[in-house]
């Protein structure tokens, strides 16, 4: 059951721009095929709280300029993110030369907005500050519109020399008194992708920690690499993109769109509990390859969101319906020859998996659902499934899933922003706060409170939410 929200106020105590230290070096950075199908996507937002109880005083004297400097000192390593996107402006003798294409540029003087923010509680239900915060890092439902005041807003775009200027990333730090801090991160997805912008709140949190950012950035391969020519494009995609694109005048997508009407929650599977899946998948399914935590616990939340989908009152779904899993694939290590893994940019393609809905809300459900997540997963291995396939129709695939039955999976394992660390001890909660504006998209990490456990996020209408948790949580307690 969803906890009622407490009413709170947000004050801005400064608004300020941090431009990367002692550089007056231009940077430009050309887009690859990868980047550009990113450009008109919504931002990316994201939340990661500590419980780490200190005075504004402390907060404005110690925290906030430590916070400053350090990144500062971290955005002279990764000078595109204080950098803006360069859109050109539509006219009609626009080509596909590659001068007239949307790119990244650096020029000294660039900045990265930083908010710096405080809550109060509510006058009207005597909520603490306390009260709150434990409210906002809770595993239980809670209102997808508090979070928004903890996220910072990006500045305007502006236009120069016919382009339109954007910026990429901003940032925002929240104290609530006595209780906890907030990191808020809203970056624009064209810049990179996960890994990426992982890789720099990562960064960032080692240069908080240690003075000397050359030798613990270079010893945590945090260095990020910026070479494009490793990436190739021998059939011109990027060009045939930027062709379906060219015409389209940007716009900017707001930051927050509200009210969403929406609850979000975060439930866990224990080591204890993968186990237990995969013991009972492999007794019944003895030669399933790919029994990863991730592959069980993906499966697992895809049968319990069909098994669920008749409480849920969603629109009548036949058995013969398809049921579809978009899975991001990091393709660093799968490109010929491989691209090291601290290079930053987008290199995400989706892998897709399909069934049906009869087949995964049925007795057999979850060891069907293995089947057809192992089988990508092999194949991506083996290089039997061609991602680069239809690569340059993407946005038409897209469009036919419109409507469709289908789970997208964003975050990973991998990422592990619960070893992100300034000073103030390991995160109690991360929230990926853009999932709110999928229909069906699920957020997956290592839990940060059980060690090899996993954790997943969902943003649903409070019914769907509930018919969700119940199967979830009743077909543990039946394994």
């Amino acid at each position: 059951m969803a906890v009622e929200a407490p009413k709170t106020i947000c004050a801005v105590l400064e608004n300020s721009l941090i431009t990367p230290q002692s550089t007056d070096t231009e940077q430009t950075l050309s887009l690859t095929f990868f980047d550009i199908k990113w450009v008109h996507f919504h931002p990316m937002q994201c939340l990661v709280l500590y419980n780490f109880p200190c005075s504004k005083s402390h907060f404005l004297e110690a925290t906030v300029p430590s916070f400053k400097s350090s990144l500062s000192k971290t955005l002279r390593h990764y000078l595109p993110l204080s950098g803006n996107l360069y859109y050109p402006n539509p006219t009609h003798d626009m080509d596909d030369d590659e001068s007239n294409m949307p790119e990244i540029r650096y020029k000294p003087g660039d900045s990265v907005s930083l908010t710096v923010a405080e809550y109060f509680s509510g006058h009207e239900d005597n909520t603490t500050t306390e009260e709150y915060f434990n409210y906002l890092t809770g595993n239980f439902q809670r209102d997808c519109d508090q979070f928004y005041d903890l996220l910072p807003d990006f500045r305007d775009p502006e236009t120069e020399s016919n382009c339109t200027v954007i910026p990429l990333i901003a940032v925002q730090i929240t104290l609530f008194p006595g209780a906890g801090i907030c990191l808020g991160v809203i970056n624009s997805h064209v810049v990179g992708d996960a890994s990426s912008i992982v890789g720099f709140i990562k960064a960032w949190s080692k240069v908080a920690m240690y003075e000397d950012d050359e030798e613990i950035l270079a010893n945590n391969n945090l260095i990020p690499s910026y070479d494009r020519s490793v990436v190739k494009d021998p059939k011109g995609i990027k060009s045939l993109l930027w062709n379906k694109m060219k015409n389209v005048k940007y716009q900017p997508q707001p930051a927050k769109h509200l009210p969403t009407n929406k609850v979000r929650a975060t439930y866990t599977l224990r080591k204890n509990d993968i186990e237990r899946l995969k013991t009972r998948i492999r007794s019944k399914k003895p030669g399933t390859t790919c029994l990863s935590s991730f592959t069980i616990a993906t499966a697992y939340a895809w049968t319990c969101l069909a098994k669920s989908a008749a409480e849920a009152e969603e629109q009548v779904v036949q058995d013969s319906d398809d049921e579809h899993l978009l899975m991001p694939v990091d393709l660093r290590p799968r490109i010929d020859p491989p691209l090291p893994p601290s290079y930053f940019g987008n290199c995400v393609l989706p892998s897709f998996a399909k069934t049906t809905h009869g087949l995964l809300k049925g007795e057999l459900g979850l060891f069907n659902a293995v089947e057809v997540i192992s089988d990508v997963i092999t194949g991506i291995v083996s290089k039997k499934y061609d991602l680069f396939k239809d690569l340059d129709r993407q946005g038409e695939i897209f469009r036919a899933l419109f409507g469709k039955r289908v789970l997208a999976i964003m975050g990973s394992p991998k990422f592990d922003l619960y070893e992100v660390d300034f000073g103030w001890g390991k995160p109690k909660k991360i929230e990926p706060v853009s999932i709110d504006r999928e229909r069906t998209t699920m957020w997956i990490s290592k839990s940060g409170e059980f060690e090899g456990g996993l954790e997943i996020g969902f943003s649903f209408n409070k019914k769907k939410m509930d018919a969700f948790g119940e199967c979830f949580n009743s077909g543990l307690k039946d394994i």
